[in-house]
């Protein structure tokens, strides 16, 4: 996998494990073990999940004594999603061109079997 932050923002929100900590995190920060409460799986799997998350730039770890507080870091999304509407545009023009080239080869067989 490529180590570009645009590829790891969107491999780490590619697991809906990672999305739902990440929705619970759009709340309010919150420790490993509150993340961890709704999810049948070990501690070990959510810190992976966390990690995973971390690389991405996604969330961070603070350190308050003995509670590490996890947040949300919203710009790598920020950055996704400017990313997805720029191409968007390109998609849909594409697809407009597409249409556009169908209709003509459909009129032009239409036109053929008339002729």
């Amino acid at each position: 996998m490529s180590n570009d932050s645009l590829s790891l923002t969107f491999a780490a929100l590619a697991d809906p494990t990672r999305r739902a900590i990440l929705g619970r995190l759009a709340e309010s920060q919150a420790t490993v073990n509150e993340l961890a409460e709704p999810f049948v799986m070990s501690l070990q799997a959510v810190s992976k999940h966390l990690k995973v998350l971390e690389a991405a730039g996604l969330i961070s770890r603070g350190r308050d004594a003995q509670y590490r507080p996890c947040r949300l870091e919203p710009a790598p999304m920020q950055v996704a999603a400017d990313w997805i509407v720029r191409n968007r545009e390109i998609w849909t023009e594409r697809y407009d061109q597409l249409e556009q080239h169908l209709v003509r080869i459909t009129n032009d067989k239409k036109k053929e079997k008339e002729s």
